[in-house]
């Protein structure tokens, strides 16, 4: 089976029509503080 006509395709495709977007970061790395609390936390558990 050949993808020649894919990559036919992916080099003919004008960037041109795709709209510009903004990403914004939704999920937050926690800091060392908030992973030291849940360190402290499991050990109280035990």
């Amino acid at each position: 089976m050949s993808d020649h006509p894919v990559k036919q395709e992916v080099q003919n495709f004008d960037k041109r029509c795709l709209k510009k977007t903004n990403t914004a970061e939704k999920n937050s790395l926690p800091t060392k503080e908030d992973i030291e609390q849940e360190k402290k936390a499991a050990e109280g558990g035990k």
